[in-house]
């Protein structure tokens, strides 16, 4: 960013920085050598995304923060604040479903394959050496191999997985979403006339996410008391045994219920607080209700550890339904969310919107499958390594996971049938691009001696960039089919309480062999998926390169606060944003000046955010140049009650100036589309790329094909930068006496806030003197 290997930090830390170039660390007191000229300063957040090696573990995450981006991607409506809270409160509820998932399949594997199944069974815990004292027959009847005592020690595992998913919170918490944004008031028109993105307590929501932490924990310490307490109270109701542990098997029940009814209340009762910054936690919510799920966990424990002679573990462990109870409530949630979203919707339509104002619904449907996926994944290996001999479900050793999982899991190769159809479309779709386009690029480049393989080079690239554009319709294509497949899937375990394989017997050759088919290809497919994604995980855990690829999937999912879900990612612009908002502001009440913030990809929509939530008095004095920004074509169709229309309108109107700039072969940045009568326009036309069709003077090697990277390598950069610094310059105020600067000093202030995806210059523009790949935004000041 700076051009320059020497470099200095003005501010900040190893995690974000402001950085200058050596030469440059003293400029505000050599005025007389700055006059007419900006110097460049680059804010770095490159670890807020990649870091270091633990980051890897966010992956575990995904689901979490898939459905936290749904919270976000409500369409635009005014008026509607009851209907907006219900969205709201609709995606914190799948949130929690999510939770319960998750324990719940740890349970599944901790408690019920291994502690009820494979140590119930002589033969595999024979094979499992390691379970030999959990054994009744192995161990000779030890006192650890009563059933309740086995549940009860097998708890420890997804008590100590809440634990831990509490621990990262927090701790995440504390290091990147606790800086405090810049004080101020918010606009008159804070609801009406444009964004959220600008009030003062945006960016800062300590309160909910500890109210929603103390929820989810709860709610997974709950589960785990269920899944240890309901076995042992349903034997002491069926057996006849001691009237004492029947009623305190009926009170543990009642008291579950009632915990659970509360965690539901907190997670309803309160949404985000955005009108001003909530120093106030609700301290004893946050310290009770997590505390009492663990004791009454506690109790649980204590109670199915009694001494019970007569019991003995066969089958699965009581509470199969549990999955279906959760894919349910789910589904019936996607669908209200669906619902309200098209009532949003209609209230201000706005044709540019994601699938019409139901992106929203659509990725909360596609958490709950990945959730399923991934939490199936890992039943369905952990059962089929236990299982050893057979497969669970059809004779094996052991009865293995829930009936719904291997029907959620035989639904996968439909579901991939279904997405190789849209391949296929995608890629007519490109090949007709492709050919459409030829002309257009022969007459970009008039003179040129015709090359047909570069023509058809750059044509293919503008095509598959395109693509972009077209992933509404993939997406409402997949969460459909997965919403159908999922609820038919359902169906079929709770009518058949039978694996695909076995229903589909006595009804024709051909549906048994399609059943078989595709419960085995499931099995097998959910098992590699479970594989690749713990091997990329240890990949990205000891390779730089591979973090920084999953630091690019977390630029966008994490950009948003965590209002939906605790357990997502923290949200490293709750960091970057404050980072910025307070370089600016007292930058320009130091000195005076003004300034150009430049941003590329990510980065311009930390700098817009940024914008945001400046005073209007010194959002006037900021010109901004994007490049390669998604700022509409990806957050204003995906997030329009954020980016919408309106909200880059009133940017454009606030602001000094803007400029965009943007090419047909990058398939993330485009054009903003913001115009105003009578006005600068935002957008400059679609640059050339490449910038040379053949070898030319200036380019004697073939010139490449940029795509995202690399604006700077245009002309045309230098030119609109250029262009709003002289803007700026003639009203720049003279440098403060009271900051200690002469007066009569002029000065522009520029600043870059750019992201840098790989590309044909991966080292250029970064902001980080190692060449860091990833992840650099830059504020530049002079």
């Amino acid at each position: 960013m700076l051009d320059d290997p020497r470099t200095v930090r003005i501010t900040g830390d190893e995690t974000a920085a402001v950085y200058r170039r050596t030469d440059d660390a003293d400029a505000e007191q050599r005025p007389e050598d700055y006059r007419g000229k900006p110097v460049p300063e680059a804010y770095v957040w490159c670890n807020l995304t990649s870091g270091n090696g633990s980051r890897a573990l966010w992956l575990l995450l995904l689901p979490f923060m898939v459905v936290n981006l749904a919270h976000w991607m409500r369409p635009t409506a005014r008026n509607h604040k009851r209907t907006v809270r219900l969205y709201g409160l609709l995606v914190r509820l799948a949130g929690l479903t999510l939770t319960v998932l998750l324990v719940a399949a740890a349970c599944e594997v901790a408690l019920d394959l291994t502690a009820w199944q494979c140590a119930g069974t002589r033969a595999c815990a024979e094979d499992r050496s390691w379970l030999g004292f959990l054994s009744p027959e192995v161990s000779g009847h030890g006192w650890w191999s009563q059933p309740g005592r086995r549940l009860a020690l097998a708890a420890v595992a997804p008590a100590a997985l809440t634990g831990l998913l509490w621990y990262l919170s927090h701790r995440t918490w504390s290091a990147y979403e606790s800086q405090q944004p810049l004080p101020h008031q918010p606009d008159p028109e804070d609801d009406t006339g444009r964004t959220a993105l600008g009030r003062p307590g945006f960016w800062y929501g300590r309160r909910l996410v500890a109210r929603l932490r103390a929820a989810h924990t709860a709610a997974g310490l709950l589960t785990v008391a269920a899944a240890v307490g309901t076995s042992a109270a349903r034997f002491d109701r069926q057996s006849g045994g001691p009237a004492l542990l029947d009623v305190l098997g009926r009170a543990l029940d009642v008291t579950l219920v009632v915990g659970a009814g509360v965690v539901v209340w907190v997670v309803c009762r309160r949404g985000r607080s955005e009108h001003r910054t909530d120093e106030h936690l609700d301290k004893a919510l946050i310290r009770w209700l997590p505390g009492g799920a663990l004791a009454l966990l506690v109790l649980a424990v204590l109670y199915a550890g009694w001494s019970r002679p007569g019991w003995r573990s066969t089958g699965r462990l009581p509470g199969d339904a549990t999955f279906g109870g959760i894919v349910l409530v789910q589904s019936l949630l996607v669908v209200a969310l669906a619902v309200v979203a098209h009532l949003l919707f209609r209230a201000a339509p706005d044709s540019r919107t994601a699938m019409r104002g139901l992106g929203g619904p659509a990725v909360a449907m596609l958490a709950c499958a990945l959730g399923g996926v991934m939490t199936g994944g890992v039943a369905q290996r952990v059962g089929d390594w236990l299982d050893g001999s057979g497969t669970p479900g059809a004779g094996g050793t052991i009865d293995g996971p829930p009936v719904l999982l291997t029907w959620q899991a035989s639904v996968i190769p439909p579901l991939l049938v279904v997405l190789a159809l849209v391949c296929g479309w995608l890629a007519v779709l490109i090949w007709r691009r492709t050919r459409r386009d030829l002309p257009t690029v022969t007459r970009d480049y008039p003179g040129e001696p015709e090359d047909t393989a570069r023509t058809r080079r750059i044509a293919g690239t503008r095509a598959r960039a395109a693509l972009t554009d077209r992933v509404p319709v993939v997406v409402a294509i997949t969460s459909a089919v997965t919403l159908l497949l999922g609820a038919g899937a359902l169906a079929g375990a709770w009518t058949a309480g039978k694996v695909p394989g076995e229903a589909a017997k006595g009804h024709g050759a051909f549906l048994a062999g399609a059943a078989q088919t595709a419960q085995a290809l499931g099995s097998w497919l959910i098992s590699l998926g479970f594989i690749l994604f713990v091997t990329w995980g240890r990949r990205a855990y000891r390779d730089a390169s591979a973090r920084r690829t999953i630091g690019i999937l977390w630029d966008v999912g994490t950009f948003w606060p965590r209002a939906a879900h605790p357990f997502a990612p923290p949200c490293y612009a709750e960091r970057a944003v404050p980072d910025l908002t307070w370089r600016m502001a007292t930058w320009t009440r130091t000195t005076g000046g003004r300034l150009v913030i430049s941003g590329h990809s990510q980065g311009s929509v930390l700098a817009a955010a940024a914008a945001w939530q400046l005073t209007p008095a010194v959002r006037k004095r900021v010109a901004l140049l994007t490049y390669g920004s998604p700022l509409e074509r990806l957050y204003g169709r995906w997030f329009p009650a954020h980016f919408g229309p309106a909200a880059l309108t009133s940017l454009h109107r606030e602001v000094d100036c803007w400029r965009n700039l943007y090419r047909a072969t990058d398939p993330i940045g485009g054009p903003v589309r913001v115009h105003i009568e009578g006005g600068p326009q935002v957008d400059r036309d679609a640059l050339k790329d490449p910038l040379a069709y053949g070898r030319t003077e200036q380019h004697p090697l073939p010139a490449p094909i940029l795509g995202h990277s690399d604006y700077q390598a245009d002309p045309a950069f230098a030119e609109e930068r250029a262009r709003l610094l002289a803007r700026l310059r003639p009203g720049v105020p003279a440098q403060r006496p009271d900051a200690g600067h002469p007066e009569g000093a002029d000065g522009g202030h520029e600043a870059a806030a750019g992201q840098e995806e790989a590309g044909a210059r991966e080292d250029a523009g970064r902001g980080t003197a190692t060449g860091d790949p990833h992840g650099s935004s830059g504020k530049s000041s002079g």
